[in-house]
């Protein structure tokens, strides 16, 4: 017989308003839920596994780990991308190497690295201390005259820290910005260049096409002592691992 936590994990796979309501009823139950949802969770398709990652990380139950790292090899990359990120935000024991198989896995099958999966892949190694990046010399000065809680660096030095992270061979993948007004911050609208860089070609080619767009991007970015923008950028290292 199917137990009422049973029936809510597969609830997680029905209709919004069904599969919220399920959501938030597990949450509530608490870790008392998790091993239904771990057995459950095979069973489920693309919508109910992503749910079930949410249940997993507002409970915070470790036991979920290896659930979250066979996730790793789904077939979805949203639930991959997912996975991952919750790995770290639990900061599961055990979840580097995986990590970088999947991230290594992101790359065999060609994807970008600035869509979202291998962009969330790369924050969860980060956050797990697996992975830093590469902050110059300059780019790390100006934004330790910034305030702790700002969302980047002034805008005021979009030039410098394009130049600065070229120079020091990285590539700038996308820019935001971001707008502080009386202690609230909310993003704002940047100059939307529909850009992309060619990832076969040698690195330092896409070093210097990055800097041109990114310029190009500064020329015609949002700019004043309120606005601040936060680039995400990736090293050489992060197109060609070590095994």
């Amino acid at each position: 017989m199917t137990s009422p936590i049973e029936t809510l994990v597969q609830q997680l796979d029905g209709k919004a308003d069904e599969s919220y309501d399920a959501r938030a009823e597990l949450i509530w139950i608490g870790a008392d839920a998790i091993p239904a949802i771990i057995s459950g969770l095979p069973s489920l398709g693309g919508f109910g596994q992503l749910t079930a990652i949410e249940v997993f990380e507002e409970v915070g139950d470790p036991r979920c780990g290896p659930a979250l790292i066979d996730l790793l090899d789904s077939d979805n990359p949203t639930v991959r991308e997912w996975a991952a990120m919750a790995l770290a935000s639990l900061e599961i024991d055990g979840a580097i190497e995986p990590l970088r198989r999947a991230y290594r896995a992101c790359l065999e099958r060609a994807t970008p690295p600035d869509w979202s999966e291998p962009e969330g892949i790369r924050w969860a190694l980060t956050e797990l201390g697996a992975r830093a990046p590469v902050v110059p010399p300059l780019t790390t000065r100006l934004r330790a005259s910034t305030a702790d809680d700002a969302p980047g660096w002034p805008s005021t030095h979009f030039t410098e820290i394009i130049n600065d992270l070229a120079d020091h061979a990285q590539v700038i993948l996308y820019s935001q910005f971001w707008r502080v007004d009386t202690g609230s911050i909310y993003g704002i609208s940047g100059p939307g260049l529909d850009w992309e860089l060619d990832w076969t070609a040698p690195w330092e080619h896409v070093v210097e096409e990055s800097r041109t767009w990114s310029l190009l991007e500064a020329s015609e970015a949002p700019a004043g002592d309120d606005i601040y923008v936060a680039p995400t950028w990736i090293d050489r290292t992060d197109l060609y691992p070590e095994r």
